[in-house]
């Protein structure tokens, strides 16, 4: 194994979607940014990779032990050792991992281009993963609050946020949603089918609905979204929060 050093980490923690750790240029100036002093580079397998990025299984525990204390965090001058922290890379992508102490990887941090260059040389000479452990087959299952890559692909950071955000007030309006207005609100995503969606059960005017709008993002879906949560204390935080922090990017 290989070891870099001044290594800035933006965690995000408890993300089982990769596509929700942020790369390094969509950080903002609000995120709180941590420094390693020093950080263990290890070479994994893709599968090992694609585990540790997109879900929050088991690290293997031949993994754990080899990096055991090996990584630090700076903290006012001095360091803090990491029980399992390091950097995974399968010579294609570099993620930060950090365990929090537990087995399974809690906090997540893409690198900045320099720290990303200087992971991959670190294990340049490196012909073959060093760990690759039998996993198991993991049975992923997206839904409308977890979903599917696919489905936020080529959105920014802002978008996907906004765009979860919508599911969340989708999927509340299926709970406790009445039947009329359910399709007040598919009408108000596609007014010209008004006619047809008054002959909808609530349950086919809402699966047409969130059919409709999981692909994307438009001007359609933030308006929709914007009127869904109004009223909605809880919603409009998240609303206020993710425009905030665009005036403070």
């Amino acid at each position: 194994m290989a070891r870099i050093r001044d290594v800035w980490v933006n965690w995000f923690e408890g993300e089982e979607n990769g596509y929700n750790i942020c790369p390094f240029h969509e950080w903002r100036s609000e995120d709180r940014i941590e420094v390693l002093d020093q950080a263990e580079v290890v070479y994994v397998t893709d599968r090992l990779f694609l585990q540790l990025e997109n879900s929050l299984e088991e690290i293997p525990r031949q993994l754990l032990d080899a990096v055991y204390k090996k990584s630090a965090l700076r903290k006012n001058m001095s360091k803090l050792p990491l029980d399992y922290c390091f950097i995974a890379t399968n010579k294609k992508s570099s993620l930060a991992i950090d365990t929090l102490g537990y087995e399974t990887p809690i906090r997540k941090s893409r690198l900045t281009p320099r720290q990303e260059k200087l992971a991959l040389e670190a294990i340049e000479q490196d012909q073959e993963p060093q760990y690759t452990d039998e996993l198991t087959d993991i049975d992923k299952h997206y839904h409308i609050l977890s979903p599917h890559p696919t489905v936020m692909h080529g959105l920014t950071r802002k978008e996907r946020q906004l765009k979860q955000l919508l599911f969340m007030a989708i999927d509340q309006l299926k709970s406790s949603g009445f039947d009329a207005e359910i399709r007040y609100w598919y009408t108000e995503w596609s007014p010209d089918k008004y006619l047809d969606i008054q002959l909808m059960s609530k349950d086919e005017a809402w699966d047409r609905l969130y059919d409709e709008v999981r692909g994307g993002w438009s001007e359609d879906h933030y308006a929709l979204c914007e009127s869904l949560i109004k009223g909605q204390p809880f919603f409009e935080k998240l609303w206020d929060m993710q425009h905030e922090s665009e005036m403070h990017k």
